[in-house]
């Protein structure tokens, strides 16, 4: 995590590759033929042909040449000949090997090939159907209290997101209940002024304890991955060239 974020200002990629690859390493092992995830990244702006059925294709989750991987912005082999790493400590973030996947017939699935992938309204259906729960304060970032609450790096990675393309977890929340009708356009930009881009205080601590860095080190590393089309300095604060 501390490799991707200084290499890439990426600071969720490892949960990411564990989220995408360590489920599919448990099914191997134990037999299990049937993996389902929630949406597709066809949802998200992957090629909408993606979801013209509710099978994830293989080359997310599977390799053919381990010198192809890289963790952090870092080779493989770099990663065990260079840096000492045991090999067995990178498993669960390297992708199946593509002859295993088809040795084990394995099946990953999507449920938003079954459900309306709407955010609002599949949490409704999570709250009927499995008693899941909102958490009781908001998402730094953003408005709502039901998304994207599966990790405390979730809150940073956003930030940075916003570091790099000017997009804010408020301007994606707000720009999906826009499109579904909950919520109106002009709602929707006072959110997004109100909340996108803010810092992500809640779980700061544990990010920089975790990742060895200090507030001012990550603060210096997010100007320096601001591109200048998007941002310009005024007033020795950084502001978007194109604001909303």
């Amino acid at each position: 995590m501390r490799a991707s974020t200084l290499n890439l200002m990426h600071p969720f990629q490892s949960f990411i590759l564990g989220q995408k690859i360590f489920p599919l390493k448990v099914a191997a092992k134990y037999g299990i033929p049937l993996i389902f995830y929630g949406d597709n990244t066809a949802e998200r702006g992957n090629p909408i042909s993606e979801n013209s059925t509710s099978i994830r294709k293989k080359y997310y989750h599977s390799i053919d040449n381990l010198n192809k991987i890289y963790l952090g912005g870092i080779n493989y082999k770099d990663l065990i000949n260079k840096h000492k790493i045991d090999p067995k400590l990178l498993e669960p973030f390297v992708p199946i090997h593509i002859d295993k996947l088809d040795e084990i017939n394995l099946e990953v699935r999507h449920l938003s090939y079954y459900l309306k992938w709407i955010p609002q309204e599949t949490y409704y259906y999570a709250v009927k159907n499995c008693g899941f729960k909102p958490r009781p304060f908001r998402t730094d970032g953003t408005y709502t209290k039901y998304a994207g609450i599966d990790d405390k790096v979730e809150c940073v990675n956003f930030y940075t997101i916003y570091v790099k393309f000017g997009i804010g977890r408020a301007m994606l929340d707000s720009a999906y209940e826009i499109r579904h009708g909950h919520t109106t356009k002009e709602e929707g930009k006072a959110l997004i002024r109100k909340f996108d881009g803010e810092y992500p205080i809640k779980y700061e601590n544990d990010f920089y304890e975790y990742i060895s860095m200090k507030k001012e080190e990550f603060i210096e590393l997010c100007d320096k991955f601001r591109p200048d089309h998007i941002w310009e300095k005024k007033s020795n604060r950084w502001v978007l060239k194109t604001p909303l």
